[in-house]
């Protein structure tokens, strides 16, 4: 009976799964961008994630927002006509930030005849801490 619960249950996360995918209007090239090692004194880095418009009609980006205020995206205004693409810039400062980080990016937009809909995106990575000074 446990058993029979359990397969249920697997079952129907995948069938949530397969249908939030198959539900979205964009399709990212990535969701989840890992930066690797990167040195706290190296700056300020920066990635792209593009996405093409999958739905028939126009959507836009309502708001993309950052899990906190080290993180911050920048992203096509304007509306995406179908099978175009778009972009979402994300700048990670990891100055005072040693050590690993993952962090998330909400995504809100919509298009014409749809309700809101949300994607997360994710960036992370280890900052290697600056040397100390020598006493």
């Amino acid at each position: 009976m446990k058993a029979k619960i359990l397969f249920l249950g697997i079952l129907m996360a995948i069938s949530a799964t397969v249908f939030a995918q198959d539900n979205q209007n964009i399709e990212f090239v990535e969701r989840v961008h890992d930066f690797g090692q990167i040195p706290e004194e190296g700056g300020k880095v920066i990635t792209t994630f593009e996405f093409t418009n999958t739905s028939k009609q126009a959507i836009t980006l309502d708001n993309v927002q950052a899990s906190c205020g080290c993180t911050t995206p920048q992203w096509s205004k304007e509306p995406i006509a179908p099978k175009k693409k778009g972009f979402i810039n994300v700048t990670y400062n990891p100055a005072g930030r040693p050590g690993n980080f993952s962090k998330s990016i909400t995504v809100k937009y919509h298009n014409a005849s749809d309700e809101a809909k949300v994607v997360v995106l994710n960036i992370k990575g280890e900052v290697i801490p600056k040397a100390k000074p020598a006493n």
